[in-house]
């Protein structure tokens, strides 16, 4: 794949749906170094394309963007109101413990900004903001004693799944900012994916849906 392809699992008069590779921004970043990014290249095959919602640099997988302005500020209030439904997958260090028979469960803790480590987050009782986060148990790995499991998000804060996991004892392997020295190397990317889209189509009413499967 040429650096300014892109993967498009879903084009219509207003809206796309991408896969991101790991590693690329999803917007311009601040220096030259970092001007190549999932909307710049969308916008080479479609100029009038805006972003909706990002995924981190490290993270791959499902992005949606509009097609004209109306059709961004109805999908960004969407997010907004919980209407988008995000699904994850990654794989995590260690034995997760969860139910054998599919339930999710929930990490609820708070979320606040890391001010002397910007842009890290970090768990803080006191003025963190409130953040949830489903998920339930896929796989154990015996032999690399690593766990991939299903995520949902149901706030959305910064590296919120990072964080959470990373907090609870189970950091995503390749995570540079969260986990342990030995974990980032488990890894050669962070082994988070965007996995699942599911939506309202502003423009039709329809319930549409879009998988990706993770390319680990």
């Amino acid at each position: 794949m040429a650096p300014t392809d892109i993967d498009c699992l879903h084009a219509d008069d207003d809206l796309l749906v991408l896969a991101k590779p790991p590693g690329l921004l999803c917007v311009p970043g601040r220096g030259p170094d970092k001007q190549d990014c999932l909307s710049r290249r969308a916008q080479l095959r479609w100029p009038e394309a805006l972003i909706v919602h990002r995924l981190d640099q490290a993270t791959s997988g499902l992005v949606l963007m509009a097609r004209n302005p109306e059709m961004q500020r109805r999908m960004g209030r969407a997010f907004e109101l919980r209407q988008v439904h995000k699904r994850y997958q990654a794989i995590v260090s260690g034995r997760m413990a969860a139910p054998q028979n599919g339930a999710w469960t929930e990490i609820n803790l708070p979320i606040a900004a890391d001010w002397e480590r910007r842009p890290l987050r970090v768990i803080d009782p006191v003025h963190g903001k409130p953040s949830q986060t489903r998920w339930r148990l896929l796989t154990h790995d015996e032999a690399t004693h690593t766990t991939r499991i299903e995520l949902e998000p149901v706030t959305g804060r910064t590296h919120q799944l990072r964080v959470h996991l990373a907090a609870v004892g189970h950091a995503i392997l390749g995570d540079t900012l969260y986990a342990d020295a030995f974990v980032r190397t488990l890894a050669p990317r962070l082994l988070l994916h965007a996995a699942w889209l599911a939506f309202e189509h502003p423009g039709t009413g329809q319930e549409i849906t879009f998988a990706l499967p993770a390319p680990f």
